[in-house]
């Protein structure tokens, strides 16, 4: 665990952009080859590197999505972009806000699965506002505020705790003060599409999580008929349980 957490640490603190090639490991037979991860808001990419390189290195040819987060409709295009990159089935995992991203981008037909990690899933006609305002009504929720240009943020000084409670002090508070916004056109945006509805979907279940409730993570995992796996993590957990992320996915990547 320790040196999932350093590795995810100069990951973070780097913020570099990442793809990566597969590796000469010899992945299940009938397995999806390619796995494409989009990042939740306020943070990028790189949130994924640990999960990433555990996939990597297992064969896996791993993508990592930009969000720009100025739009849903920017964010499902970027996604979207990566999918076309990608030859064969492919296994597409969301985590946080980017769950509502692969719901819309998901009917995509080289997508073979679909993975929700502490991830908002929508039906048709919700947005991520009224999915906030229907819930409860968390500490990371409360936490959310708009800058003077109606971009939002989760406040810095309860960042770490709403957040990233499980993650090494330094790194919880360089997130918090190196936050990506998320546009308020992104956060009202309803989706049109219901991608779970088609595909093999997967769930995995953050039990200490105070930004989406754990109870509704369950309903919609439930919503959708997911295959579920319950990590003991705060929302940050696809790098504190990396592998345990990592895993599920490899699952997904077997469904049919």
């Amino acid at each position: 665990m320790l040196n999932i957490l350093l590795s995810a640490a100069t990951v973070l603190l780097a913020g570099t952009a990442w793809v990566g090639p597969a590796h000469s490991a010899e992945l299940p037979k009938g397995a999806a080859h390619n796995i494409v991860l989009v990042h939740g808001a306020f943070v990028d990419q790189t949130s994924w590197q640990t999960v990433a390189d555990i996939l990597s290195k297992k064969g896996y040819n791993v993508t990592l999505v930009e969000n720009p987060l100025t739009s849903l409709a920017a964010d499902v295009d970027a996604t979207k972009q990566a999918l076309a990159k990608q030859d064969g089935r492919t296994v597409l995992v969301g985590h946080s806000w980017g769950g509502v991203v692969i719901t819309q981008a998901g009917n995509d037909p080289k997508v073979s699965a679909l993975v929700y990690v502490s991830a908002f899933a929508p039906e048709v006609g919700q947005s991520l506002a009224l999915l906030a305002k229907d819930g409860p009504q968390t500490e990371g929720v409360k936490a959310i505020h708009p800058d003077a240009k109606g971009n939002l943020y989760i406040d810095p000084k309860l960042f770490p705790s709403a957040v990233a409670a499980d993650l090494p002090p330094e790194i919880a508070e360089h997130l918090a003060n190196s936050q990506l916004p998320l546009s308020l056109a992104a956060f009202e945006a309803p989706v049109s599409i219901a991608a779970w509805r088609d595909k093999p979907t997967f769930y995995v279940i953050t039990t200490k999580d105070k930004v989406i409730a754990p109870e509704v993570q369950k309903l919609f995992a439930a919503r959708m008929k997911a295959q579920t796996t319950e990590v003991a993590g705060s929302h940050a957990s696809l790098v504190v349980h990396a592998k345990e992320v990592a895993e599920v996915i490899e699952k997904a990547a077997l469904a049919k």
